[in-house]
C-alpha cells in the first residue's frame, strides 16, 4: 500500500468515525423518534455547528487529502484506477455533495432557525433529513473501502498469476531446450 491509498483510506475511515458517533443519534431520529431523541438531536448537532473554527479547517483538510489521493490514483490511468479508483472517486464527490447540499442547510436550520419561518416540526424534520443523508453518506463510504479493498485483491491476484505464468514459461523453455538438445 503506498502513500495515496493510506491518504484515500485514512480520510475516508475518518470520515465513517465521525459519521458512527452520529449514528448512535441519527438510529433514532429515523426510527425510534421521541422526545428524548430529538432533544440529543439538537445537542450533537448544535455542538457540530458551534464547533471552533479550526476543528471544521481540519474536517476540510482531510477531505482535501481524501480528494488529493484519489484523483493522484486515478491519474496512473490504468485498468484498475479506471475501474476501482474512478468509482471510488465517484462516490467520494458525491459524498462532499451531499455534505454541501443536505447537511450543511440541515444544521444550519436545527441550530439557527430561520424566525417566524422554521417552526419546531421543520427542525426535527430537518433532523431527520440530515440522518438520512449521514446514512446515505455512510454508506458511499463504506463502498470507497470496499472499491479500495478489491483494488488490493485484484493487484495482488494478478501479481500472483503473472508469477506463475512466468514460472510456467521458465520450466516449459527448460524442458524446449532439453529437447532440442537430444
Amino acid at each position: 500500500m503506498g502513500f495515496r491509498q493510506a491518504a484515500v483510506l485514512s480520510s475516508v475511515s475518518f470520515f465513517l468515525g465521525v459519521l458512527f458517533i452520529c449514528l448512535n443519534v441519527d438510529y433514532r431520529l429515523l426510527f425510534h423518534l421521541n422526545e428524548q431523541a430529538v432533544e440529543d438531536g439538537f445537542q450533537l448537532y448544535t455542538t457540530f455547528y458551534s464547533a471552533p473554527p479550526a476543528i471544521k479547517a481540519m474536517l476540510y483538510g482531510i477531505g482535501g487529502v481524501g480528494i488529493i489521493g484519489l484523483t493522484s490514483k486515478v491519474a496512473t490511468w490504468d485498468e484498475s484506477a479506471l475501474f476501482f479508483d474512478g468509482s471510488s472517486l465517484a462516490a467520494y464527490i458525491f459524498s462532499i455533495a451531499l455534505y454541501f447540499t443536505v447537511t450543511i442547510p440541515s444544521v444550519q436550520t436545527v441550530v439557527d432557525p430561520v424566525p417566524d419561518v422554521d417552526t419546531r416540526e421543520d427542525q426535527i424534520e430537518a433532523m431527520r433529513i440530515l440522518s438520512a443523508s449521514n446514512t446515505l453518506a455512510m454508506m458511499l463510504l463504506g463502498g470507497i473501502l470496499a472499491l479500495q479493498a478489491g483494488q488490493e485483491y485484484a493487484r495482488r491476484l494478478e501479481q500472483r498469476e503473472l508469477a506463475r505464468a512466468a514460472a510456467l514459461e521458465k520450466t516449459e523453455g527448460s524442458t524446449l531446450e532439453v529437447k532440442k538438445d537430444q
